[in-house]
């Protein structure tokens, strides 16, 4: 996906036919517009991302802004200045959603990924992510999990062969699987498992919402022959002991679709300037 065309969207949905406030808002002032400096501050602690997908926000808008900021993955504290923008008026006051939506969203991903990453330190397993992200938005939240820490499972349906319980059920059992080219499957019990290591050309195994017993034992039956991830309830606090059981791979949903943002504001500072 094109990411120019994910920001002009966004803004034709945020200002539609005009952004009618900013328009009356400068016939007070008699001017069609004016040279303003504005900062984008963080409110909370977190990772950052999306800041050229802010940039390109006002660029969008204006091409001639002034765009001076911190980089992806620079960890940030309250109150931190996160870019100070200097350009047209017009082009931060209809920008400033947009931007801060994407960026308070990208770095809630990456921040979240890191905290993840972090819990699994040392054991030599990755973090991954899934295909549950926002529609369009794919490509930039699966950044903001490399940007976390996190690596790339699949990025669609036509990169990589996974085959979940639903195909399953249409094939008529996990036993019916011949795929001629190297493939993942996912199995929710013990005896799927068992099946599923002896299937040709089967490259990987999910272990789906297995508790850590049933994981532990995967592991001892099958862990030489084919690689091995985790997913389905995945959570902060049951992470570390799921990488310690020799899997090589846990793979973690809410890290894109339930991250919570890094909350951020946009300020206008010192004297406007006629343009």
């Amino acid at each position: 996906m094109d990411i120019e065309f994910i920001v002009k969207k966004a803004l034709e949905e945020d200002i539609g036919t005009g952004d009618i406030t900013t328009d009356a808002a400068m016939e007070c002032i008699g001017k069609d517009d004016t040279t303003i400096v504005a900062l984008i501050m963080a409110k909370a602690k977190g990772i950052l991302c999306g800041i050229e997908v802010a940039k390109l926000v006002f660029r969008t808008l204006d091409p001639n802004t002034e765009f001076d900021a911190c980089e992806d993955g620079e960890e940030l504290i309250p109150d931190q200045r996160v870019a100070k923008i200097r350009g047209s008026a017009r082009a931060v006051l209809s920008g400033e959603r947009v931007a801060l939506n994407f960026l308070s969203h990208l770095s809630g991903i990456a921040t979240l990924t890191r905290g993840f990453v972090k819990e699994i330190e040392g054991t030599g397993v990755k973090l991954l992510d899934t295909r549950k992200t926002t529609p369009l938005l794919r490509e930039l939240e699966k950044y903001a999990v490399t940007v976390g820490g996190g690596k790339n499972h699949r990025f669609g349906l036509y990169d990589a062969i996974l085959v979940k319980d639903n195909h399953l059920k249409v094939l008529g059992g996990i036993e019916n699987l011949n795929i001629e080219r190297p493939f993942e499957v996912e199995v929710k019990t013990l005896e799927e498992f068992v099946t599923a290591i002896n299937l040709p050309n089967v490259k990987r195994i999910m272990l789906d919402n297995m508790d850590i017993d049933k994981i532990r034992k995967c592991v001892k039956l099958g862990g030489e022959k084919v690689e091995i991830e985790v997913s389905g309830g995945v959570a902060l606090k049951s992470i570390r002991d799921i990488a310690r059981a020799g899997v090589q791979y846990i793979s973690v949903g809410a890290i894109t679709h339930s991250a919570p943002v890094v909350d951020m504001s946009l300020e206008i500072v010192g004297k406007r300037k006629e343009r």
